[in-house]
């Protein structure tokens, strides 16, 4: 058996600083070859809990109250349509399908967990992932992008939204987003 020979510690520090430094110019040639891209948009979000083509329905709730949009603890599952216009009928680039829960106590506050599938030609089969508090009774509010597939991929990014159209009467709603994102 051949006899060990100690390492001193400034062998074994001079091999880490070489693996950090082939560690960061590794990651920042890649970061090189591949530049951020910023995308902006603009859409409006169809949701409707009544009438026809309804594309938002409570799935769960307090089993003592009514399941809907302003009441603490309903989850509501969406399919909305995403179009170029406020007009329901205009062009559709894609949908915003996922839930979101009230999560307030006093009924204000929705909690998104919603992916925006493109259908349209220019992004067709990418996604993009969306989460945050949605604090319904605010002109403007924020969400997160936080991933995002296809085109889109490590997408992230923010939505600012705003509430175009509200029909507490019959629980419907057009949204505005408002949309940036950094992606590769």
């Amino acid at each position: 058996m051949a006899p060990s020979t100690p390492v001193s510690m400034a062998a074994k520090l001079s091999l880490l600083l070489i693996l950090v430094a082939v560690l960061v110019i590794g990651s920042e040639a890649i970061a090189q070859g591949r530049k951020l891209k910023e995308t902006n948009m603009v859409f409006y979000m169809h949701d409707y809990e009544t009438g026809t083509n309804i594309s938002a329905i409570p799935v769960a709730g307090n089993p003592l109250k009514k399941w809907y949009i302003l009441e603490f603890g309903t989850i509501i599952a969406i399919d909305d349509a995403a179009t170029v216009a406020f007009e329901r009928n205009s062009t559709e680039i894609g949908r915003l399908q996922g839930m979101y829960v009230n999560s307030a106590k006093d009924g204000t506050d929705l909690h998104w967990l919603v992916s925006l599938v493109f259908t349209n030609k220019a992004y067709n089969g990418s996604t993009l992932e969306i989460q945050g508090a949605n604090r319904e009774f605010q002109k403007y509010r924020e969400v997160s992008v936080v991933s995002g597939t296809g085109l889109f991929r490590f997408a992230r990014g923010y939505a600012t939204l705003e509430t175009v159209l509200l029909d507490l009467d019959n629980l419907n709603a057009i949204v505005r987003w408002n949309l940036t994102v950094l992606h590769y």
